[in-house]
């Protein structure tokens, strides 16, 4: 676990941005929300915050009653190994989602009580169906991948499973965009006009390839508006929420482009795989460790619990300590959009209506932040763009690449 720990830290301070972030200006955030509005996202999302880790626990504990009573519970162990486990895999994510099955429900009940969603309920069982049968489809193909390299490796199966587990993250990140979102949802060129006509002259100004750049409708699940970065290579494409592009006015828009266009000059798809590549091969020893001291199955379908155990123990403060990287990366890409579009106002005024409008925890507790977030919190972010109001300057000059 040390040794795993270690790789996720040496993969943040080789992989995060070189450029020191610029310091933020002090701001006192009911300059910018109410206290009605402060009140409102802190009283909805920390009680998601704390079904969402409640929904960990049991999942948790699912799997550690699945290692003690795996052969009641499982059927893999009565059929060939390799098939064995890949039918237990697919069991193990089935089982998961529906114990979790009442948290995710009263989660949504939540959200649709704040006018977050828009779904019916038929339409997100039908989702989470989809959803389901994809993650079972994946953990059956890779539990009975695991086992197999068990049983050809016995002692060192760990280290082709690491190798494994990167080469399909990077073709999952290349192939999603193409094979699975458009099973959730509709994709479409953003059509000739101001808006793209916008991305094209901001893409020209910071020197990148943008590739495609899709509206997704996302209307037809939430109000919450968002755009991100998805692809490698020649699925590499922007995509942003039709909510954002309802909501929220031309400057506002460009902003949010600039900070997408961060992402692709920075490569920050594949700086993500760079990091599971650093972390990968001593995560696996220790999942292997692990596996061996829950259990002495190695090679059969019984080793399955144990190794999902495993798995989740080790990736905890694995993802706890990327959280790190991806609040550095955030950073710099909000430095650049400020710097590429010059709007401070409208990145203030994006920040303020985006977490009103998605019931975020405007002043979230310090721990949240630090631990748990994945990008910086708004105080941070407004706090950037009124230092560069101040300043003129949000981003050095040197940049770092990987």
């Amino acid at each position: 676990m040390a040794l795993a720990v270690c790789a996720a830290e040496l993969g943040v301070r080789l992989l995060s941005p070189r450029e020191r972030s610029p310091t933020p200006a002090e701001v006192d955030l009911r300059s910018y929300f109410s206290e009605e509005e402060i009140m409102r996202g802190r009283r909805f999302a920390r009680p998601q915050l704390v079904i969402g880790l409640s929904r960990a626990s049991l999942d948790l504990a699912l799997l550690c009653a699945l290692v003690q009573q795996r052969q009641r519970w499982l059927p893999g162990w009565r059929w060939p190994p390799v098939r064995g486990a890949a039918a237990d895999a697919a069991c193990i994510s089935v089982a998961s989602a529906l114990v979790t099955l009442p948290h995710a429900a009263l989660a949504r009940r939540r959200a649709i009580a704040v006018g977050l969603v828009t779904q019916t309920w038929r339409g997100w069982v039908l989702d989470l169906l989809k959803a389901s049968a994809l993650q079972a489809t994946f953990s059956g193909a890779a539990g009975g991948a695991v086992i197999a390299v068990m049983r050809r490796y016995p002692r060192g199966w760990w280290l082709p499973a690491a190798g494994g587990s990167v080469g399909f993250g990077g073709l999952l990140a290349a192939l999603s965009p193409v094979l699975l979102d458009p099973i959730f949802n509709d994709f479409e060129p953003l059509p000739e006009g101001e808006r793209r006509a916008d991305v094209l002259e901001l893409a020209a100004a910071a020197g990148v390839k943008v590739g495609e750049v899709y509206s997704i409708d996302a209307s037809r699940r939430t109000t919450a508006a968002n755009a991100y970065v998805t692809g490698l290579g020649p699925t590499k494409r922007v995509v942003l929420f039709d909510t954002l592009l309802d909501r929220y006015d031309r400057d506002e828009v460009r902003v949010v482009v600039a900070h997408e266009l961060a992402h692709v000059r920075h490569r920050d798809v594949a700086r993500s795989v760079a990091f599971a590549a650093i972390v990968a091969g001593p995560a696996a020893f220790a999942v292997k460790q692990l596996t061996e001291a829950l259990g002495d199955d190695d090679g059969t379908a019984a080793a399955l619990p144990a190794l999902a155990l495993a798995a989740v123990i080790v990736s905890g403060p694995i993802g706890l300590i990327a959280n790190r990287l991806s609040r550095s990366v955030e950073r710099r890409a909000d430095a650049y959009s400020l710097s590429l579009s010059g709007a401070p106002e409208a990145f203030i005024a994006f920040d303020r209506k985006i977490a009103i409008q998605n019931v975020a925890d405007i002043d979230p507790p310090r721990w949240v932040s630090s631990l748990l977030g994945s990008h910086p919190p708004t105080r941070e972010r407004i706090g950037a763009a009124v230092a560069f109001s101040q300043t003129g300057r949000a981003e050095p000059a040197e940049r770092a690449s990987i």
